[in-house]
């Protein structure tokens, strides 16, 4: 089994709120099609979930954020979860739409029903989950990542590798050259060190990355613009990206 990220960089146009890179979402659908092993789909919120989230101040900390703000968060979720949907389903995969209030509770992920999304991936339906705004408790809320629900998925589900889809081609280890880094090996100190490799939102996607991998898993950060790097990644080929090797695999 197959765990997939689709960045919101990817799917959606950051620079420009609720905009949605419709051409590029197919282009991955017809990559995914080609896969022939079960999956589960993570996606961003990108210009959609992310730009409004921003707007309202709101974070990863739970806390009582605007309730207007938390509504349009996941309402602007919703809306872009059925775009990625009606894709899926217009290149003849059969998606199973999953709000992460299906298995989390508060902020953390109930096992339980972690387990049931294995056994939908198997059936042959592709679990489709997303980061959103959650009810926390005590009228707070608080936002999920997508990079976050990667890492407990991983964490329960323990797929035969995880792949992060980017809008770059991985992890650089010079910005001005991009000069890609073709292996990280839990090499967290040198990032920590030299903020230069690391920018905004793909801070957060390598500490998961690195989380996952220390459980066993191989992890990819590959270019979205050219999914067959994908299908490389998956079949085990030599690809253009970043591999962070999981410890049972080194």
């Amino acid at each position: 089994m197959i765990l997939i990220k689709l960045g919101g960089s990817i799917i959606t146009n950051k620079e420009k709120p609720l905009s949605v890179r419709r051409k590029t979402i197919n282009n991955l659908a017809k990559s995914l099609k080609k896969i022939n092993e079960p999956m589960i789909i993570v996606h961003g919120g990108g210009s959609y979930g992310h730009y409004w989230s921003v707007k309202y101040n709101m974070h990863t900390k739970e806390r009582k954020y605007d309730l207007r703000g938390v509504a349009i968060v996941k309402n602007s979720m919703i809306e872009l979860n059925k775009i990625i949907l009606d894709s899926l389903l217009k290149n003849r995969l059969n998606p199973y739409c999953l709000p992460p209030t299906d298995f989390m509770s508060g902020n953390k992920p109930i096992s339980k029903k972690v387990k049931e999304i294995e056994k939908i991936a198997k059936s042959g339906l592709i679990p489709v989950t997303y980061g959103d705004a959650l009810w926390y408790g005590q009228k707070k809320t608080y936002i999920l990542s997508g990079d976050k629900i990667m890492t407990y998925l991983a964490k329960i589900l323990k797929p035969r590798l995880c792949i992060f889809v980017l809008n770059e081609d991985g992890l650089y280890s010079d910005l001005k050259s991009k000069k890609l880094i073709y292996e990280l090996r839990d090499k967290r100190h040198l990032i920590l060190e030299n903020k230069m490799d690391v920018t905004g939102g793909m801070t957060r996607k390598v500490e998961e990355a690195l989380k996952i991998a220390k459980i066993g898993m191989n992890v990819f950060f590959v270019n979205g613009n050219k999914p067959e790097r994908i299908l490389k990644a998956v079949s085990d080929r030599k690809f253009e990206g970043t591999l962070f090797r999981g410890k049972r695999n080194v």
